[in-house]
């Protein structure tokens, strides 16, 4: 294609490009209007409020309610267990998280039936409204929740808190309940598993202090730990162990 060629055919897409933007500006304009609908009408929030609302609530319940439940000290003990025998990926997180829900379950049974019993069948009944289940939903969990929280605890977050002592412990309000129950749950889990870590660091030192004995400096202590570990813990069934000791901790 000659230079000549070339030349025509960018001067003609030049041109037509022209007269698109001239037909573009010249066209009357047209006003684009988005209707939104109102946020606050006279009769209370709208619906895109209420739905906005609802879809947070329901994005952060399931991390609410696991907080108010023995899953924390579970998922923890579980998670320093595997640390303990240097598995870093063994069993997975999935798996963890699966057997900590599951055990959650059956420790929260009796709380989760008084629930369902008192709060919410009568709610779906329609013979309470929704403020009255609530309230009633709330008492096994408090009850739950102060029967596991060590009195430490519950001082230090009323004593941090602005609020006025409370007479006795059941005045205490949801936001000094929680983290207070949940600082004696991670307490707890500590403990078992220092508890837990203790054989297995025996181990580690054993076969590092023989490995450097015997001049094999190069080869990784936890390599060779690791089987002794692995054998250790289905010697003394490890997991009935952890699970009967952290449910039996409940009782």
């Amino acid at each position: 294609m000659s230079r000549w060629v070339r030349a025509a055919l960018g001067l003609s897409a030049t041109f037509f490009s022209f007269m698109v933007i001239g037909v573009a500006l010249s066209a009357p304009s047209q006003a684009i209007s988005i209707n939104l609908p109102d946020l606050v009408g006279d009769e209370g929030p709208s619906s895109a409020i209420v739905l906005l609302l609802s879809l947070t609530v329901l994005a952060v319940a399931p991390a609410l309610l696991l907080m108010v439940t023995s899953f924390t000290k579970i998922i923890v003990v579980l998670s320093i267990t595997r640390n303990a025998l240097g598995l870093q990926g063994v069993p997975p997180n999935q798996v963890l998280a699966g057997l900590a829900i599951f055990l959650s379950l059956f420790v929260m049974s009796p709380v989760l039936t008084l629930v369902n019993t008192d709060a919410l069948q009568p709610y779906l009944d329609g013979t309470i409204s929704f403020g009255e289940a609530f309230d009633l939903g709330r008492v096994p969990l408090e009850e739950f929740m102060l029967a596991n929280t060590r009195p430490e605890e519950l001082a230090l977050m009323v004593q941090v808190s602005s609020e006025a002592p409370p007479a006795t412990p059941a005045d205490v309000s949801l936001t000094t309940l929680v983290p207070a129950f949940i600082l004696s749950e991670l307490r707890a889990a500590f403990i078992i598993g220092f508890v837990i870590f203790l054989p297995f660091l025996i181990i580690d030192m054993v076969v590092s202090s023989s490995l450097m004995s015997v001049g094999m400096i190069m080869l990784p202590p936890v390599l060779v730990s690791l089987p002794f570990k692995l054998l250790l813990f289905v010697l003394v069934d490890g997991w009935a162990l952890i699970i009967s000791s952290v449910v039996g901790s409940y009782g």
